[in-house]
């Protein structure tokens, strides 16, 4: 990095060398059986240049000797957008803890039995059910450094399991799986293998819904697959500048139920999602987007913010890539309120765990719909079956306005979204 940035220092007016190496192993499942174990290990070396008041970038992954990299990164200057920021001085960032030493210590043996253990208990509980998955854990570290006399590197740690089951019974599939990330070793199995069991138990019977409008609970999972999208799309600051956002002219304004609190918070100890500084050198920091309903805050990384006439909130993500503004770790702020309770509140509604395809409607306007991979029917107070052959559909911002109840059950899903059940009044049913 080093040498990249000394070379492009002579040859251009700014650069930025951001790295990423990383080793992780993953255990692999199939067929209720091990399939795989490996071993991968990978670096990739980003140039981030400006030439002639234009932005060149180049991205390699291995060894790639220094003058190739930027060669390629002065190359492509040429057609770069015009740069309309400065990278960030060196700065004081703070001691957000991501990294276990106990996880580069969990052994190949250790993690086999992990997965066999979880998928025998899900197997002696419903015998048919074929699982696939994997247990993995691993090391990263994450380096970046540029000529305005940034440098700084962290690494972070991440262990997991994912097990996904499926069941065919006369003609029908019936999915379920769960997943547990962090960055402390993931070793404990009851809490993933008592999750798949509790929803093969409730879609043990069949139950059926007729279409019309009704109260549903979006259990965590729920939540994340139907209404995270819209909303971190209509938060992005790219969005906003664009006019795409239907929240663009909204700050400072109230447009969802009190209830609804929705945070970035990259600051968390131990998330997968968490970092010090985000992939431009800002110092991470927890940004409030919704505050009680109202509108407090858009995400932005350099180059946005610097077109907004604003300041980057720390969220230039490379993803592979050029940065452009992306959340970290997601937080939907819990209740009080029991799912237990929810149900018991209900005559006749849904619960929704999962949905398929949710993110197909316009996303922009707040729009999803969604197949019901995993549902269940509740009547009288009571959950009575899964539901099949049923579709949901709304808009995210007409079904948060008005919120029933916020569940005490807060959980993440996938180590970068945490939310509660979120229990709404009315949403749109249709079923065959």
């Amino acid at each position: 990095m080093e040498r990249i940035l000394s070379i492009a220092r002579k040859l251009a007016e700014a650069a930025e060398v951001f790295q990423v190496s990383s080793r992780r192993t993953p255990v692999q499942f199939e067929a209720n059986r091990l399939k795989q174990i490996q071993t991968k290990e990978s670096t990739s070396t980003a140039l981030r240049l400006v030439k002639n008041g234009k932005v060149g970038f180049a991205q390699a992954s291995g060894v790639i000797e220094p003058e190739e990299l930027v060669k390629m990164a002065l190359d492509t200057s040429q057609f770069g957008y015009e740069v309309n920021f400065e990278f960030p001085s060196g700065q004081s960032y703070g001691n957000v803890e991501v990294y276990d030493q106990d996880v580069q210590q969990i052994s190949i043996d250790s993690m086999v039995s992990l997965g066999e253990t979880v998928i025998k208990a899900v197997c002696d509980n419903t015998p048919g059910i074929i699982c696939e998955g994997s247990v993995s854990h691993g090391t990263a570290t994450f380096s970046i450094a540029n000529t305005s006399g940034a440098s700084a590197s962290y690494k972070r740690t991440n262990s997991g399991i994912s097990i996904d089951g499926m069941l065919v019974r006369n003609g029908d599939i019936l999915y379920v799986g769960d997943i547990r990330t962090s960055c402390h070793p993931v070793i404990e199995h009851d809490s993933i293998t008592l999750e798949i069991i509790r929803q093969l138990d409730l879609a043990r019977n069949n139950a059926t819904i007729k279409s019309g409008t009704y109260p549903v609970i979006f259990t965590p999972y729920g939540v994340s697959g139907a209404l995270i999208a819209p909303l971190i799309s209509a938060l992005s600051g790219k969005m906003v500048l664009d006019g795409a956002s239907p929240l663009k002219d909204k700050k400072g304004q109230t447009v969802l139920d009190s209830k609804f609190s929705f945070s970035d918070d990259p600051t968390l100890p131990f998330q997968p999602g968490s970092t010090p500084f985000d992939d431009e050198g800002i110092t991470a920091r927890k940004n409030t987007l919704i505050d009680h309903g109202c509108v407090t805050q858009f995400y932005y990384d350099l180059r946005i913010a610097s077109l907004a006439g604003v300041t980057s909130t720390g969220n230039g993500n490379r993803n592979g890539g050029m940065p452009s503004p992306a959340p970290h770790a997601l937080v939907i702020d819990g209740g009080d309120t029991s799912l237990q309770n929810m149900v018991k509140d209900i005559r006749e509604g849904l619960i929704i765990e999962q949905l398929m395809g949710a993110e197909q409607g316009n996303i922009l306007n707040g729009d999803f719909s969604g197949n019901v991979l995993l549902g269940y029917k509740i009547e009288n107070g009571e959950i009575t079956g899964r539901v099949k052959d049923t579709m949901v559909f709304g808009n995210v911002y007409q079904l948060l306005k008005e919120i029933s109840a916020m569940g005490n059950d807060s959980r993440w899903i996938g180590g970068y979204v945490d939310t509660p059940s979120i229990y709404c009044p009315a949403i749109s049913v249709s079923s065959k």
